[in-house]
């Protein structure tokens, strides 16, 4: 512990590292830290580019959930996601080593931490949104899939400390309502388990989000994202062997294919690599409340690609429901004395 008037070498006060917070959008949302990402100079911060590359990056993931659902249509869930997986892995494997980024993790406590939050942010999250899909609407998996913050906000609260507010609370029972909205007609229906699979997918997404914020894994953002991918191409091609016999990508239908490959390279690596350029060159609450955009994006594909049509309790229940993670998004940080801003 530093002596209490300890200070640096050009006079600022030496203090201890503060405690881990959830806080920041883009970290209740799972994605990399932008504080662990370089940033240009201050005047390059409100980049057009970068908002132009927030919109790529929105309809890459909102247009993935019907792309998704097409796939699943010719090919077993495990077998998809061993595929998405194993291309978002090569891609990002290759353009690290492109750029000659650091890849290596430098303890075993380290891949430990990785093989765990691999499990729950990719596995768990693909596996169950896949088997969602097959139960239900994919509009309304892609609107549950995002009441993630909401679920990270609760598990912060026990794991790394963190007060829930009011507008906390207000958001939890948004989405409490919201839920109900959304349940309520289907109860009864096989569409229900869609709805609970849906919800799983939210749940492993914040459990990993939590863990990965505790964990404090000192390496490159973009090897955590890859290293975690490689967690999962494990977990999935596992499973594809015991529940599918072997891996079913062939022969499949162009359609299927296309629609994979789509989801494997422009939804996963190709929209990894530019968030982890938009962190550097916009505010993360923007780029976060722009991620939001995600499941409105996935409702409108589902209903021009796939022919969906949400009905009224879908709209109001993903209104309410929507509302409450960007409230999430939004509220004040309660212990934002002990923590650095979010840089800008």
């Amino acid at each position: 512990m530093p002596a209490r008037n300890a200070r640096f070498a050009d006079g600022r006060p030496l203090r201890e590292r503060p405690a881990p917070v959830l806080h920041k959008p883009s970290l209740l949302l799972g994605l990399p830290d932008p504080l662990h990402v370089p940033r240009p100079a201050p005047h390059q911060a409100a980049d057009a580019t970068a908002r132009v590359m927030l919109v790529a990056v929105s309809l890459a993931w909102g247009v993935s959930w019907p792309a998704l659902k097409i796939a699943l249509n010719d090919i077993p869930p495990f077998s998809m996601r061993v595929g998405t997986s194993g291309l978002a892995t090569v891609v990002l494997f290759t353009l690290a080593l492109l750029r000659r980024r650091n890849m290596r993790i430098h303890s075993s406590v380290a891949a430990v931490h990785l093989v765990v939050a691999g499990c729950l942010n990719i596995a768990c999250f693909t596996l169950f949104s896949a088997f969602a899909q097959l139960a239900t609407a994919t509009s309304r998996v892609a609107v549950l899939a995002y009441t993630m913050p909401i679920w990270a906000a609760l598990f912060a609260y026990p794991i790394l400390g963190e007060r829930l507010n009011v507008i906390c609370g207000i958001s939890l029972l948004l989405c409490a309502v919201g839920l109900t909205v959304l349940i309520y007609p289907l109860l009864g229906s096989s569409d229900l388990i869609g709805l609970v699979l849906a919800l799983a997918t939210a749940v492993s997404w914040a459990a990993g989000t939590v863990y990965l914020k505790w964990a404090r894994i000192d390496a490159d953002p973009m090897a955590i994202s890859a290293w975690q991918l490689v967690v999962a191409l494990v977990v999935t091609f596992a499973g594809a062997l015991i529940f599918e016999g072997s891996l079913h990508l062939w022969p499949a239908p162009a359609r299927a294919l296309w629609a994979l490959a789509f989801s494997g390279l422009v939804g996963s690596a190709f929209a990894y690599l530019l968030w982890f350029e938009i962190v550097r060159r916009i505010p993360a609450t923007t780029a976060a409340l722009g991620v939001l955009s995600v499941p409105v994006i996935g409702i409108v594909a589902s209903v021009l690609i796939l022919g969906e049509r949400p009905t009224i309790a879908d709209i109001v229940g993903s209104a309410l429901v929507l509302t409450a993670a960007a409230g999430v998004l939004l509220a004040p940080n309660a212990r934002s004395s002990e923590t650095a801003p979010i840089e800008q």
